[in-house]
């Protein structure tokens, strides 16, 4: 089976900045971008709630504003943040978008790529659950893919070389996707179809 075989059918981006085969669960946490028309860069990243723990529902509290600080120890410090990101992946594959793509999601906080600072301002943000501590999913790299298809046809100015970890936008402060992401694995499953 070739790679084009495991990525049909594709993920199709409507005008409205929507993924139609995604799950979508509206974020408060973003506004308007200042150009709508330089979205250029894709960051991948990954998140965990609480970190290196998956099947459950905290991940989409936390981009809802709905997470409860006293449900673990580690959210009385994330609780009250104002974040969001555009697209979220969780393990078996599932797709979930918080933010359309034509506006500005906070996912990248202080960050700069190619000398240019606020990435949120031009971005898109991908969230993979998963850790710097485990691999992740096939079914993630596969809707990863598909995805990544989809922004790249609709977003001309993003390419494969203006697709970048959150490590890469902001070193030092953040590490994710981490070290088991495999760039390689992903970059041949979005190499163009013969």
């Amino acid at each position: 089976m070739t790679s084009g075989q495991l990525l049909s059918p594709l993920v199709h981006c409507s005008d409205s900045g929507t993924v139609q085969q995604s799950c979508f669960i509206p974020s408060p946490n973003f506004d308007d971008r200042p150009d709508p028309f330089d979205v250029s860069v894709l960051v991948i990243h990954a998140i965990s709630l609480p970190p290196d723990c998956y099947h459950n529902h905290y991940v989409e509290d936390l981009f809802t504003n709905c997470l409860d600080p006293q449900a673990h120890p580690y959210f009385e410090d994330i609780a009250g943040l104002a974040l969001s990101t555009h697209f979220y992946i969780k393990r078996e594959g599932q797709l979930i978008q918080f933010v359309p793509t034509h506006r500005r999601a906070w996912h990248a906080g202080e960050s700069k790529f190619r000398g240019r600072s606020r990435v949120n301002d031009f971005s898109i943000g991908i969230e993979l659950q998963g850790s710097d501590n485990e691999k992740f999913e096939s079914a993630q790299y596969l809707t990863l893919a598909r995805l990544t298809r989809c922004l790249l046809s609709a977003y001309p100015k993003i390419t494969p070389d203006n697709i970048a970890g959150h490590n890469d936008i902001a070193p030092g402060r953040k590490t994710d996707p981490g070290p088991y992401f495999d760039w390689n694995r992903y970059r041949e499953l979005i190499k163009p179809l013969d």
